[in-house]
């Protein structure tokens, strides 16, 4: 038996479960109940989350921290702890504001002035060496309110280049514009200037640190503005609990650090959008691109002029940001993750990656892969309605432009299992902030569904989104999953932790195949136009064909990634990939493009999704341009023809279904796990093809295969017939198949289903009608007085605003006597009976005999009765609990907005009693 199938079954596995855990200063007693109440939770770590509390790094941290750790010693849990005391990383709990101002952010601007011929140019000297001011967005404002604090206006403005370009004879220079520096015009009193001809624009590009929302935080480009934040929260830690570090402290989390340029959350701030955005800079990049630019800081002015030549304006985007993204890994995230490393401890977080926000600057850090590179694992975040079921094409308003679903469902969760997967430092380990700011209408069923979409794309650790101690109702982001007590869904909650846990514990400690790759888009939309990286995704994903997204720094740095080529295969990192997409996009990268050339030299597969490049970016060489434009081109419903031709499609279904999902993981004892998770609507029945079962030479060595259910941790027979899997796969609930190559597993055959297989069932009939009682979540099991039902229930409208649990009683009654070989008897003990309830809003625990059958989350809910049923009358109960969304409507609204609930309670399908047929 598989090494982790045979851990699990024994009740054991790790831990890849670490919670948001709130801090506001609550007393004692408060913390050390809540730690035990996660603990219960069938979690074994929390990240504590400094934001709200009073005094981080202050006397009351260090109490509340000393409780915390004291806690999770005792019973041998982790503790990992954001780093900063604000929102979002970076504000250094504090310490910028004595810091020297050449530590602060510093931005680039831009300001186009028209000129004629005969027109004079007449700026003073403050007016060329002050950026102007900065003027706050409608969301700044409100974010702002009742913030009392002054915002620094800072002095040392100073003007960059300012130069000339002529807009009435294009090409004049070959370059697409003739361009004159002014410089020379600069007088101590300003700058005077008249054409003699033509018309001009006149660009003036200033250095300034007053611009952004979070002027007092560290420059994530400056190595001594990033080793404030050390020096102010990661060293007082230090201080504080050396002895637990690499012990019960397992790391720190860093929350979304931004570069911070521009307004607050932009939209769509891609490079050349806005005339009065402003781009980052620091001293180091102001040295870097000094040597890139040979002094010409005129050519900046490209960061924003949309009409230059297209393959001058993409080198000098290029060269800008690949500056700032480098600089931030280097200064940034290798600088935090080395003071981890060197003092035991691990280093974690997720920037934000929003509707492609991972490649920008402003709220973001310029390039997925290299803003975490320094990082022991990958990190995402989904909260707040961004993954969505059958959200694949859902637009919604939100912070970052309309809601991109094919963003969320097809790259999202890639990311970070790409990311995990090509660099050596993570090991295969990527992390998901999850289940937050969804409201209270989210509950176990949509939690479910999420966290079998993370899965299924191959993230193995969650921080779910949160636990707060703060006095109930708080209003801040919910939903939270104990609510003092109040939440009807909190044993549901830890019934799902469980679950999670154990199918990470298999997806874990070994690789995912990924048989091709994407190249990641971000260095492509700095230089020009292109298609995002989640348009092959989305074809591919829903040909079951799996995929990794790769950075082009993979070839760039081959000794860092283990990259190679060899016998029609990339390789990276010990991962192989048979088949090489680049999507649709102006420019690519020179490292792209020697990659490129490599591939084919080795015979794999590359081709371009919709339309090749026209260009190399950053390089002028014809010989590796030569490579690239001989690419072949196929469209993008193509690709899946183009992975078949390959050999990079592994997995083949009939019938043919497009929100089929899975996963294929190997293991170091030669085990294979597939998980299918079917994001539908419809439950799918089918056949499906493995690479194990294909034929005979591809079984060998396989010693069984079978099913594992995580939800009930337990084994059946899989149904292998003339070389394929024959199974079905029902919305919610996941398929696990092991290939198993240790050793023979007996296992029975999974029992039939009245569901799935209603032709070998009868229906029988309770003995009454149903009753229902109701009680909120902290008198439970104190039932209020029962009443006669119908099912299904309508009890959202007739009690608008409960939310608790809702308990519905029957009996079953089989005649005959149940003692020796009477025939009645026998029967009642063997014949197989089983409770379906066809739906419920939404954790269901079945009680027969007063002895309960189990929590589960997912319908269809079904309960095998077998052997649990007695003679004469058996008592069945069926207890439903609802989210808080009903009970919180009026008194605890989300951002201040009050909500009309959606949610149902209780029974909201039918129950039947199946009993099989013989």
């Amino acid at each position: 038996m598989s090494d982790k199938i045979r851990k699990l079954l024994k009740g054991e596995n790790g831990n890849y479960i670490l919670p948001f855990f709130w801090q506001h200063g609550e007393d004692e007693a408060t913390l050390r109940k809540y730690m035990d109440v996660i603990h219960k939770s069938n979690i074994g770590a929390v990240c504590v989350e400094s934001r709200p509390h009073p005094d981080y790094c202050g006397p009351k941290w260090w109490a509340d921290m000393d409780v915390i750790l004291d806690e999770a010693r005792k019973g041998g849990m982790k503790v990992w702890i954001l780093d900063d005391s604000h929102f979002p990383t970076g504000f250094a709990n504090g310490a910028m504001d004595s810091q020297p101002d050449s530590l602060r952010r510093q931005s680039i601007t831009f300001r186009r002035i028209p000129v004629k011929a005969g027109e004079t140019l007449q700026l003073s000297a403050e007016e060329l060496n002050n950026a102007g001011p900065y003027v706050q967005n409608e969301l700044e404002k409100r974010f702002s309110q009742g913030n009392k604090a002054e915002t620094k206006v800072f002095t040392d403005d100073r003007l960059l280049g300012i130069s000339a370009v002529r807009t009435d004879v294009p090409e004049a220079d070959g370059c697409g514009q003739e361009r004159v520096d002014l410089a020379p015009f600069i007088t101590e009193d300003g700058i005077s200037w008249t054409p003699e001809e033509g018309s001009w624009k006149v660009y003036v590009l200033n250095l300034t640190r007053n611009r952004g929302p979070h002027r007092n935080y560290i420059n994530m480009m400056d190595r001594k503005s990033v080793r404030v934040l050390i020096d102010a929260v990661y060293e007082p830690h230090w201080q504080h609990y050396a002895d637990d570090f690499g012990k019960t402290i397992a790391g720190f989390f860093s929350d979304e650090p931004e570069l911070g340029n521009g307004h607050l959350y932009e939209k769509d701030c891609q490079l050349g959008c806005y005339d009065d955005e402003d781009y980052p800079w620091s001293a180091e990049l102001e040295d870097m691109l000094k040597e890139k630019l040979s002094g010409d800081w005129n050519a900046l002015a490209l960061l924003w002029d949309n009409e230059a030549d297209a393959t001058e304006k993409a080198r000098v985007r290029y060269i800008y940001m690949d500056c700032v993204t480098r600089l931030v890994e280097e200064c940034f995230s290798w600088q935090l993750g080395g003071w981890c490393r060197e003092h035991g401890v691990k280093y974690i977080g997720h920037l934000i990656e929003d509707n492609n926000q991972h490649a920008r600057t402003g709220s973001s850090l310029g390039h997925y892969f290299r803003g975490l590179a320094g990082e022991d694992w990958s990190g995402i975040d989904d909260i707040g309605g961004q993954v969505m079921p059958q959200g694949e094409d859902l637009k919604l308003p939100g912070f970052f432009s309309a809601r991109d679903g094919e963003f969320y469902h097809y790259m999202l969760g890639k990311l970070a299992s790409s990311a995990a997967a090509i660099e050596p430092l993570k090991k295969g380990n990527s992390m998901c902030e999850v289940f937050g700011a969804y409201g209270w209408s989210e509950g176990v069923r949509l939690e479910k569904y999420l966290i079998d979409h993370l899965m299924v794309r191959g993230v193995n650790h969650y921080v779910p989104h949160a636990f707060s101690p703060k006095a109930f109702p708080d209003p801040d982001c919910p939903p939270h999953f104990y609510a003092h007590g109040h939440n009807p869904q909190y044993r549901h909650f830890g019934a799902l932790m469980a679950y999670a846990n154990r199918v990470c514990e298999l997806i874990s400690d070994g690789k995912h195949a990924a048989p091709a790759a994407i190249l990641y888009h971000g260095e492509a939309e700095w230089m020009g136009k292109t298609t995002f990286g989640h348009r092959a995704g989305r074809i591919l994903a829903d040909s079951q064909i799996e995929y990794d997204y790769i950075p082009a720094d993979v070839f760039e740095e081959p000794e860092k990634f283990g990259t190679r080529c060899e016998n029609g295969k990339l390789f990276i990192n010990g991962y192989e990939y048979r088949l090489f997409i680049v999507p649709e996009m102006e420019f690519i990268t020179e490292a792209a493009a020697k990659g490129i050339r490599q591939m084919q030299e080795a015979g794999v597969a590359v081709v371009c999704a919709d339309a090749a490049p026209k260009g190399i970016g950053n390089a002028d060489d014809p010989g590796l341009w030569h490579s690239v434009k001989e690419l072949p081109v196929v469209p993008l419903a193509g690709l899946p023809a183009c992975a078949e031709k390959a050999g990079a499609k592994e997995v083949r279904i009939a019938p043919e279904n497009n929100r089929i999902r899975y996963i294929r993981y190997f293991h170091e004892d030669g085990s294979t796990v597939y998980m299918f998770v079917n994001e539908g609507t419809e439950t799918w029945k089918g056949t499906v093809e493995l690479p194990e079962t294909a034929g005979k030479a591809a079984a060998e060595g396989i010693r069984s295969i079978y099913h594992y259910d995580a939800w009930t941790n337990s084994v059946y027979a899989a149904d292998i017939r003339d070389g394929l899997l024959h199974t079905a796969i029902q919305p919610l609930h996941s398929c696990i198949l092991v290939i198993d190559r240790s050793e023979a597993v007996q296992a029975g055959p999974k029992p039939a289903d009245p569901f799935l297989d209603p032709e070998c069932f009868e229906g029988l009939a309770f003995a009454d009608g149903w009753k229902r009682s109701t009680c909120v979540s902290l008198d439970y099991p104190a039932f209020g007085a029962a009443a006669e039902v119908t099912l299904p229930d309508h009890l959202e409208e007739e009690q608008p605003l409960f939310s608790g649990i809702v308990r519905y009683e029957n009996t079953v009654v089989l005649s005959g006597s149940m003692s020796g070989d009477d025939a009645a008897g026998t029967e009642a003990v063997h014949t197989r009976y089983v409770l379906v309830i066809e739906d419920a809003s939404e954790g269901v625990e079945v009680f027969v005999n007063e002895k309960s059958l189990g929590i589960q989350v997912a319908p269809p809910f079904a309960y095998d009765l077998t052997g649990l049923l007695c003679e004469g009358e058996n008592p069945i109960a069926i207890e439903v609990a609802t989210t808080l969304e009903r009970e919180t409507s009026e008194i605890a609204p989300m951002f201040g907005m009050k909500i009309t609930p959606t949610s149902k309670s209780g029974i909201t399908g039918t129950v039947k009693l199946w009993k099989q047929k013989v």
